[in-house]
């Protein structure tokens, strides 16, 4: 293609954009991507796909009375199609759906704007949409909305998502039997007979490849032959739920590539927006940009391919917002606002000065109380990391009332500011110096783990040699191995685990996750795990303070009993907890829980002691609990040194 600006080209049924270096065709008036010619490739998607599934924005939704995360899978389609922006610089489309009354039942009762735009010079292009409910309809609940591009099988084999996650990938027919064998739950394959031999005995699952929202700014598919990369590039994480630790999912085996901006996974119906009946919601979200390049140099191709998409991926970054998208509801950077200040920590029992919240994460979602934000999924989000002395900026943030938040890898708890920020076009807030101060009663006796919302830092077994994935092999991340959750039963066979403070080491004794034992029967049974540490004293009429904090918890009861494993009623019961399911799908975490449990010194003996910590529900395999961290607090009187001294 050789091209001055950009073209449009209209037709009955099918609208064609090109700008002399990618020509995307969509289907009029639905928008679905049916299309996308680059270097010589007539089509980079599946063309053996039905036209509907290619490229295309889809949401699931469901009546308020449905219980769970599924409901009904809807691939968005226009019914009237309208050009926006045309010259040569830019041309803009939108393909709209408009719902009213007569489609209760039948279709999400929203306005859906779906955008998407080429501009010249310009190696890809880039999509929104805008989603409106208006204050009369009905009430739904959504539980997913994101962009799917399926790419052609025959062509893009390699998948690269981060610099230590990317490999040549399983082909989609070694997950179909023969050639695949289904495993504890449909996402989960073994490859037995694969095309490429070398897979064999390995597991494919797309929850393998998650990321965490703050992670997840660019990745996608690479064709050897010609060379081009098919990237997805997500300029800003504003428009997506949950915060910067969101799981999502990204690219996997179809060869499919997802832009998710709304969905349960690793976190369950928290995360799936109520909308009642009159509520008015509009939200825009994107643009996403997709990103295709190529090289004419084979040596290294991958690498080289990937190295560029990363570039590319920090100018739209830099680039954010853009001053190019046409919809008002898009807002520029002069129409938005910005905070910045400085947080610190204060906790006595650690230093008398505050000290500074190095890597903090600080962000200004709805108004909320503390935490609130991880489960926040109808709104706008907008967050940043602090310096190592505890500065930060967040800029770029749209009008509104906000609460100001934060967490402290390092320390426990939620941080939220007690004044609500209204955010004006233009606005500079300086917030100045704010102190967060972690929970704390007492001294530190003794602590399990590191702070930091994961279960990472706790031992993680190496996988069963018959279910693999070989990019997790001596790799950081090996929590993303298959049936991990079996390894419990085979290190402890007789009797569940045991951690003793000061002799045992959390990185190597403390399992990653409390799941449960299978019986003979083929039934579950919760589990006991015990913490044994020594006093040299116990202040019999203090109180002390066992703070828990998990990384995740899917259908789980935590209970706490102390020096007596068989007493009727647990000192501490969470009660029914979790739907994240992330032990099943790899994620180290899903969302965040703390607990404080009050101990009587009078529980307390001097000598030894013993924590009893039970995960009493036992549904199946994937019941359970990951800690984050624990932490056994002495009465507020005492110190390190004194009486209750471990």
């Amino acid at each position: 293609m050789s091209l001055t600006g950009v073209q449009l080209l209209i037709e009955d049924t099918h609208v064609v954009v090109e700008n002399g270096i990618v020509k995307v065709t969509l289907s009029n008036p639905e928008g679905i991507v049916t299309g996308i010619e680059y270097n010589g490739v007539d089509n980079l998607l599946e063309y053996l796909n039905e036209e509907s599934n290619r490229g295309y924005w889809d949401l699931v939704w469901s009546s308020p009375t449905s219980p769970g995360t599924k409901g009904m899978f809807d691939v968005i389609k226009g019914t009237e199609f309208q050009v926006i922006v045309e010259n040569e610089e830019q041309v803009e489309l939108s393909f709209t759906r408009t719902w009213d009354a007569s489609l209760e039942g039948k279709l999400v009762p929203l306005n859906i704007d779906k955008r998407f735009i080429m501009r010249g010079c310009c190696s890809g292009f880039y999509t929104y949409a805008i989603y409106e409910h208006l204050d009369d309809w009905p009430a739904f609940d959504m539980d997913e909305t994101r962009i799917a591009f399926k790419l052609s099988r025959e062509k893009f084999h390699y998948m690269a998502m981060a610099d230590n996650r990317q490999r040549k990938m399983p082909l989609p027919q070694d997950r179909d039997s023969p050639r695949g064998q289904k495993l504890a739950y449909p996402e989960a394959v073994l490859l037995v007979n694969p095309v490429d031999p070398e897979m064999k005995g390995e597991v494919d699952d797309k929850y393998q490849y998650s990321c965490d929202n703050k992670d997840s700014r660019v990745h996608g598919w690479i064709c050897p032959e010609p060379a081009v990369g098919f990237w997805l590039i997500t300029p800003s994480n504003e428009f997506r739920s949950g915060g910067p630790v969101k799981q999502n999912l990204t690219s996997h085996v179809g060869p499919t590539t997802l832009a998710v901006f709304l969905s349960a996974h690793y976190s369950g119906e928290d995360l799936v927006p109520k909308f009642k009946a009159g509520e008015a919601w509009k939200k825009v979200f994107g643009p996403v940009f997709i990103y295709l390049n190529s090289s004419d140099n084979e040596d290294n191709l991958f690498n080289q391919l990937w190295e560029d998409a990363k570039l590319q991926m920090q100018i739209e970054v830099q680039s954010w917002p853009y001053n190019f998208p046409a919809s008002q509801d898009y807002l520029k950077w002069d129409e938005r606002g910005n905070v910045n200040g400085r947080l610190l920590v204060r906790d006595r029992y650690i230093r008398d000065e505050n000290i500074s919240a190095k890597g903090a994460y600080v962000g200004l979602a709805p108004p909320g109380e503390a935490g609130s934000w991880q489960r926040e999924c109808k709104n706008y989000q907008f967050w940043a990391k602090a310096d190592d002395e505890g500065y930060f900026s967040i800029s770029n943030i749209r009008p509104g009332d906000y609460n100001f938040y934060a967490w402290v890898p390092g320390f426990i708890g939620d941080y939220r500011y007690d004044e609500v920020l209204s955010i004006t076009p233009g606005c500079y807030i300086v917030v100045g110096d704010i102190v967060y101060e972690p929970p704390r009663d007492g001294p530190t006796l003794w602590e399990i783990g590191i702070p930091d919302r994961t279960a990472a830092d706790f031992f993680v077994p190496d996988p069963n040699p018959k279910y693999i994935n070989k990019l997790y092999v001596n790799h950081p991340d090996k929590f993303r191995q298959y049936g991990l959750w079996e390894r419990y039963a085979e290190l402890y066979p007789d009797k569940d685990l045991i951690y003793t403070v000061g002799v045992s080491d959390y990185t190597q004794d403390w399992f990653f996750a409390q799941v449960t034992r299978k019986k003979d029967d083929n039934t579950y049974q919760g589990t006991t795990w015990q913490i044994k540490f020594k006093l040299d004293k116990a202040n019999k009429r203090g109180s002390y303070k066992l703070r828990i904090a998990l990384a995740s918890a899917t259908f789980s009861e935590l209970q706490v009993r102390v020096n007596d494993p068989k007493a009727a009623r647990p000192v501490f019961s969470s009660g029914l907890i979790g739907r994240d399911n992330s032990i099943a799908r790899h994620g180290i975490h899903g969302l965040y829980w703390l607990f404080t449990v009050d101990i009587s010194g009078a529980r307390l003996v001097e000598g030894d002691n013993t924590f009893f910590l039970t995960q009493s529900r036992a549904g199946g395999p994937f019941v359970g609990i990951m800690y984050d961290y624990i932490r056994l607090e002495g009465p507020p009187s005492s110190t390190s040194n004194d009486a209750d001294g471990i």
